[in-house]
């Protein structure tokens, strides 16, 4: 039975747009890179409602939350350029170590690269982070979101909250692997895409990939 003094949030995670380090297929992770100009236009595109799909509704959101990095913050001033996010610092791209800004061309013939590859992406990246490590980072700022809500619940004397977060994929992946228990990379979302997260307190009601 679900505790009805606990709040329903309805949290839309948006990947943030395109850097030139997305198009090239790049490990693009610690370094900050701006949006590319196909990434703004494209955000631009479905800010107006122009991709052929129904634009994304920020009329009705209660609380908008950002990643701390750059890539993420140009997102939502494109998406909600009235509203200033919250920043949840935790939600930063994993550190992909020695492999960053190179893609798969570059690192084909690296030994650690390949060892990585065999251990289907859970071994830690060299002189980086390891994917254990960046979950529990993810979810701790998905636990502090989750708190923003409440508090907003609480301000607005609401008992469901709509949440709007701009992220990078590689959170995405970490939260939806650690609620739904499936594998990590069944999660990878394009730039710009969302899902849509239903929770009654901090436990996962339902999800969906979000087309709006």
């Amino acid at each position: 039975m679900q505790n009805r003094t606990e709040n329903q949030v309805e949290l839309h995670l948006i990947r943030h747009g395109f850097t030139l380090s997305n198009e090239e297929h790049r490990y693009l992770g610690r370094t900050e890179e701006p949006l590319s100009e196909k990434g703004i236009r494209q955000l631009q595109e479905k800010r107006l409602g122009r991709l052929g799909e129904k634009s994304q509704d920020f009329e009705d959101v209660d609380l908008f939350l950002s990643g701390p990095m750059l890539r993420c913050r140009q997102t939502a001033e494109i998406l909600f350029p009235e509203y200033s996010p919250e920043i949840v610092e935790e939600w930063r791209e994993m550190d992909f170590g020695s492999f960053e800004g190179k893609n798969y061309q570059e690192l084909s013939g690296n030994a650690d690269y390949q060892k990585w590859i065999e251990s289907g992406g859970t071994l830690p990246f060299p002189e980086g982070e390891s994917r254990e490590v960046f979950i529990e980072r993810s979810m701790q700022g998905l636990w502090k979101a989750l708190e923003y809500a409440k508090e907003e619940a609480e301000k607005k004397k609401k008992t469901e909250i709509k949440a709007v977060a701009v992220v990078h994929g590689g959170n995405v992946m970490a939260i939806m692997n650690r609620l739904t228990g499936e594998d990590y990379f069944d999660f990878q979302i394009k730039n710009g895409e969302s899902l849509c997260l239903v929770f009654q307190g901090q436990r996962l009601l339902s999800w969906n990939m979000d087309r709006s």
